[in-house]
């Protein structure tokens, strides 16, 4: 990652005509939406800079300063657009306040992305000299080969031993892409099903059509075939222990649609509920827990996993005082022992399928889901999750509101 000193903000500040800076007063109006757009562009880098591109928010198009305070409410609004959900896969990005020249400035510094195209909702942003423009099917392709020569993230890797017949393409012209863009988008694109495969990062390229873990986790007829152990085992347990009777188990398998909406299944069917009649005038009905912050825990473990080298599934074990939810794979990233689950700290191994569970709506907003959790849970009476980290797994544990 390539840092900037004051000295190297200086030289991008006094050139106005680069197509590395972008400028602006304040977040006024529309503001917001063309910094995310900007973003967008600098982590595509279609001019193959290699090097961080930079927003400057407190300074004029002529690269003077213009006095807007630096607030740590502004400097959150600008981090929070890394994670919002407008922008994904989501960039690698710092904010920062700096005094230059002797003026305060916020300072959004964001690197190339390794993961190119990156979208702002749903659309490719660009740098086209000075200015930003929406990329042609032809700077699509330039982006998507640069993704096929850099250190990839595991979820966009190809698997030699798939081939585009084992994905669902009827799934995804039908389903997927009117999820994922605009019907105008869709009505303009005059691209093959090959380049909107490869746009999407489900095959490794239009003239490979190799399918990409993404791509059999997101349309595979049969993922679980090559992702041995890309699927949950769910255990309803009649108990405390993992040694006593098993009163419901179910190995859930298939495309990762079909996963969460079989799991969900599965949480309501056992979520039972609890009718009080005697507290008020009115008949009440609560649930054992909270299905949301179930859900919201379990989709985590699903997003987050490791996919690579190991065949171990998530488990989720519903036992009479609580539920156990552990995937494999460690802590990755900027997350650690201390942060995991705070709100605003957040890093993504599979940052590719992050983007397709919000694109299919199973995410609302990238980094709000655990504590989101939290909050339902604390609202219901029960203890906060209860998270522990080993070298190669993450387990949480969730407990009846009456163990408090």
């Amino acid at each position: 990652m390539t840092t900037l000193n004051d000295e190297g903000l200086l030289e991008l500040l006094g050139d106005i005509e680069a197509d590395r800076v972008e400028f602006k007063e304040s977040l006024a109006g529309s503001v917001p939406t063309a910094i995310r757009e900007a973003i967008c562009a600098f982590a595509n880098d279609l001019p193959d800079h290699r090097l961080p591109g930079v927003v400057f928010i407190g300074a004029r198009d002529d690269g003077s300063t213009s006095r807007l305070p630096i607030t740590n409410e502004l400097l959150l609004q600008l981090a929070d657009m890394k994670t919002d959900g407008n922008i994904v896969p989501p960039p690698s990005m710092t904010v920062e306040k700096r005094t230059l020249r002797g003026k305060d400035v916020a300072v959004v510094i964001v690197q190339p992305s390794d993961s190119p195209p990156v979208r702002c909702r749903g659309q490719i942003q660009i740098r086209i000299g000075p200015r930003r423009g929406i990329a042609t099917a032809q700077d699509e392709r330039i982006l998507n080969e640069k993704r096929r020569y850099r250190d990839i993230p595991f979820d966009i890797h190809p698997v030699p031993s798939a081939i585009l017949s084992n994905l669902d393409l009827l799934q995804f012209e039908r389903e997927y892409l009117p999820q994922a863009f605009s019907a105008e988008v869709l009505e303009a694109n005059d691209r093959s099903i090959e380049e909107k495969l490869a746009a999407t990062k489900m095959i490794a390229a239009a003239d490979d059509t190799t399918p990409t873990v993404l791509g059999l986790m997101t349309l595979g007829k049969t993922p679980q075939d090559f992702l041995p152990g890309a699927y949950v085992q769910f255990l309803k347990l009649d108990g405390t222990e993992v040694t006593d009777p098993i009163i419901d188990s179910a190995d859930i398998r298939g495309s990762v649609s079909d996963i969460i909406n079989r799991l969900d299944d599965k949480l309501k069917a056992h979520n039972r509920v609890a009718v009080d009649i005697l507290s008020g005038p009115l008949e009440r009905r609560t649930n054992l827990y909270p299905f949301e912050a179930v859900q919201q825990i379990t989709r985590n473990a699903i997003m987050h996993r490791s996919y690579e080298s190991t065949n171990a599934p998530v488990h989720v074990h519903w036992f009479d005082d609580r539920i156990e939810i552990t995937n494999p794979g460690g802590l990755y990233g900027s997350v650690s022992v201390d942060s995991l689950g705070q709100p605003g700290v957040v890093d993504y191994r599979n940052p590719n399928l992050a983007d397709v569970m919000r694109t299919l709506k199973f995410v609302q907003r990238f980094g709000l889901g655990i504590p989101l959790a939290r909050r339902l849970l604390r609202e219901a009476g029960h203890p906060a999750p209860d998270f522990n980290v080993f070298g190669n797994f993450v387990s949480v544990k969730i407990s009846t509101a009456s163990l408090q």
